[in-house]
């Protein structure tokens, strides 16, 4: 006997029919001799409904009160399973993620989880029953509703599967698996049969939007191998994994994008000790994430600073950093909403040169100006303009030939 760990997400379980149709899926994986608990998202679209009334209320909901509307959809998932595998005469039972409880920091809308106490769910797993978790919330220590982020249930089905060192740790979605590239602009993109931990990190913090990246640092870190699968085939998927040496075979294993970023410039800003700490503090403190970051070479006393952030805080980023510009004498702030990140991944890279050259002479033969480039062993990531985005990814990925799964190191 095995104890499986299954994730659907919001498409999965979208309507009524695909929720009988997960509820098959989950009650196969039973019949056939194993422990099973089920980690779901919302239903698809309920939680941008929920975000669009928390926006309609006001401009700056109460963080603590958003987690409390947003958890909400999880809850309707969790019961409708649940009640479709009694139906069915399966034992099962529901649980809000505070019901566990799973226990995470206070950072709302970004909580991190800090332990899961497994007693109540194996409890009923000795019994029988097949467990059904709500994703994407937890509580914290003072007994609020927290929520990890969007894409968040699919930590919470690797935080479960860790915690309770689950044989496997399955997530379903709408799609057969990792791909090369996006699907829809790119259809010759080839599914990989595996990824390692550390390029699949990348490509989650680069745009991919195939696992949420706290998922893999989780699965790193406790060594889950997480299959991700189609729940509308039962197709083999791609297995996240430790890195072996088919994998530094290639140079490169995929092309990600992101364009849920934006870009904000604080110019003529004193050259100074401390004056970085005095203009990212703010936004570390409104846990608002920076990610890529360059400051010119100084001139007559004077830098500017450019740095991206997601473009879901670009409104209360730009409100701090203004006040902040004004702090230190910087002349003035500048942001654009209008950019895409470009990225190419593959842990080859690590030991061959000549790739960042290829990458930007790739987009120079097309015309696209590169704003910003940030780098690590194994990504390269430019800022582009977002109306070149889908151009950018079709040219690299030909580029480095990966539609025909023939790149290999030389």
């Amino acid at each position: 006997m095995a104890l499986v760990v299954q994730k659907y997400g919001g498409t999965s379980v979208g309507t009524i029919e695909r929720i009988r149709n997960v509820a098959r899926r989950v009650a196969r994986t039973y019949d056939e001799g194993n422990d099973v608990i089920v980690v779901v998202s919302a239903m698809a679209g309920e939680t941008n409904k929920l975000v669009a009334l928390a926006n309609e209320m006001c401009e700056f909901p109460s963080e603590r009160e958003y987690d409390v509307l947003v958890s909400t959809g999880e809850q309707v998932s969790i019961a409708l399973l649940a009640m479709c595998l009694q139906s069915m005469g399966y034992k099962a039972k529901s649980y809000c993620g505070f019901q566990i409880p799973i226990v995470t920091d206070s950072a709302f809308s970004k909580a991190r989880i800090e332990k899961i106490d497994d007693k109540r769910i194996r409890e009923d797993l000795k019994n029988g029953t097949i467990i059904v978790v709500a994703g994407f919330q937890g509580i914290d220590r003072e007994g609020n509703i927290t929520t990890l982020g969007r894409g968040g249930s699919d930590t919470s089905a690797v935080a479960v599967a860790a915690g309770l060192k689950a044989d496997v740790c399955e997530i379903f979605t709408d799609v057969d698996g990792i791909y090369t590239t996006d699907p829809r602009i790119v259809p010759e993109a080839s599914k990989m049969d595996k990824v390692s931990y550390d390029e699949m990190l990348e490509m989650a913090s680069l745009g991919s939007k195939v696992l949420q990246i706290r998922s893999v640092e989780f699965a790193k870190k406790y060594g889950v191998v997480v299959h991700v699968r189609s729940s509308f085939n039962d197709n083999p998927g791609t297995l996240v994994m430790k890195e072996d040496a088919d994998m530094e075979a290639v140079l490169v294993s995929g092309i990600t994008y992101n364009k849920d970023e934006a870009k904000i410039s604080v110019f003529r800003v004193p050259d100074k000790p401390g004056i970085a700490s005095q203009i990212f503090s703010p936004l570390s403190h409104a846990n608002i994430t920076v990610d890529m970051i360059i400051q010119n070479v100084s001139h007559e006393g004077f830098t500017d600073l450019t740095f991206t952030v997601p473009k879901a805080d670009y409104k209360k980023a730009i409100k701090i950093v203004e006040e902040t510009a004004k702090d230190v004498g910087a002349s003035g702030v500048q942001g654009d909403e209008n950019i895409a990140k470009v990225s190419i991944v593959g842990v080859g890279m690590r030991s061959h040169s000549g790739v960042a050259s290829k990458m930007f002479q790739t987009l120079a033969q097309e015309g696209i100006n590169i704003h910003m480039i940030s780098t690590s062993e194994i990504k390269i990531s430019c800022i582009i303009d977002s109306k070149y985005t889908e151009l950018a990814v079709r040219v690299l990925h030909e580029a480095f030939g990966l539609a025909k799964k023939d790149v290999k190191a030389e």
